[in-house]
This record gives C-alpha cells, structure tokens and sequence, in this order.
C-alpha cells in the first residue's frame, strides 16, 4: 500500500521504493510536554553515561571511514543542537540535511579528530570549544559506501556558526524538544534489495531530515529519554 507523503517538511527528494508502508510510533511517544524539554546539564551527564562502542562493524569494514560532529549547546533552559543544509551544487546528498562531518583525512590522527575538523571547516565550530561527551556506535549508509561515526560534543553556550558556502548552504539549530514532538516523527518501512529498513524522518518547518542523519538522530534521543 503506497502512503501519501507529510504534510510538514521540505522539499528534499525522498527516493521511496514502491510498497513504502508506514512506520511505527517514535520510540519517546509516550512522552508529555514537559518531559520533552531536556535540560542542557542534564543532557550532558546522560551523555557521559552513554558507553562507547566496540569500534567498527565487521560489515562494515570495508566501508570508508567518515565520522560527524553532534553539537549539542544550551539555550532558553533546554538542549539544541547543530544541523547544516548541502547545497544543490554539492556532488553528492543535494539539499539534504546533515551533521557537520566528512571522510577521514589522512592527516587525521583519529575519527574524532575528524569530526572536529570538519566542524571547523563547514560551519565555524572552534574546537577548542568542544567537549567530547560520547562516540556513538559507526553506522553505514544504506548502500554501505561509508561507515560513519558520530561523536556527541558539548558546547557551553551558542556557538558562533559561519558556514562554508563550498559545502553549506546553510546552518542551523533546532531545540531537542522540537525533534521529539509528536508531529515532528514520521516513520516509514521500506523493502530494499531483499530486505526491510526501518526509516525514520524529523518534519521541520520546511526541512526533512532522513537518512543516516535520522538515524544517528534516533539513536541518540532514545538513549536520552530511555535512561
């Protein structure tokens, strides 16, 4: 059964495969108002907690390495965090919405250094700003090209943001509690080469966020509101 598409959102092209079928309900529905506002301290001490992985995947290791930045920044009593637009010349995701990042450099004595340079280099974030709170576990893209992992970064107040127009179009923040509201979710079920993926959407005002950024997004706000 095809499904219409959300009335929120942007204008990103979504690459659904006939027989896209609804998802189920985000895992932090049962959540009130209140409960929604995730008080930046707070946040910051769940992170600490969260357990680093054991490295990469054996399925992915073979991938190219990538890794990127989640900024997350207090503002007005709760958590935001950072997110960048590509631009429509970008070789590649056009338009799409994304975490601060990029393939690993050879210079780069780590992944998490790669984060932070990539952050500096795309959207103006010092690193000398960052704490690194939590590497979350590498995930692949779905056609498993890379293998991207993200690191959780703690800044204490709101970064100043430039972003670079060779690979921004634009940079933003958005307030956790938005990205937990209830019209914010969208899940859908797709059937791709022989196998069922679990897609997961964030419906901002004008923007889609999909894909592997929806992802690494999940499982980050269910570790938060599943502690």
């Amino acid at each position: 059964m095809s499904i219409s598409p959300p009335l929120r959102g942007g204008k990103q092209i979504i690459p659904r495969p006939a027989g896209t079928r609804l998802g189920g309900p985000a895992p932090w529905h049962h959540l009130g108002d209140d409960d929604r506002v995730l008080d930046p301290v707070w946040v910051r001490e769940r992170c600490l907690l969260l357990q680093s992985p054991l490295g990469v995947p054996t399925a992915l290791v073979d991938a190219r390495p990538a890794a990127v930045l989640v900024a997350l920044f207090p503002e007005d009593g709760e958590t935001h965090i950072v997110l960048m637009k590509r631009p429509e010349s970008a070789p590649s995701h056009k338009g799409e919405i994304s975490f601060p990042g990029g393939n690993r450099s050879s210079n780069d004595l780590n992944l998490r250094e790669t984060a932070l340079r990539e952050a500096h280099e795309e959207v103006g974030i010092n690193p000398g700003t960052v704490e690194v709170l939590a590497e979350l576990p590498t995930i692949g893209t779905v056609k498993g090209a890379f293998a991207i992992t993200p690191f959780v970064g703690f800044i204490a107040e709101r970064p100043a943001l430039v972003a670079d127009p060779r690979e921004v179009e634009e940079v933003f923040t958005v307030a956790l509690s938005e990205l937990l509201h209830p019209e914010t979710w969208h899940s859908e079920r797709w059937d791709l080469w022989g196998e069922e993926f679990d897609m997961s959407f964030y419906l901002l005002e004008n923007e889609t966020v999909w894909g592997a950024t929806a992802r690494i997004l999940t499982g980050l706000l269910d570790a938060l509101t599943s502690l």
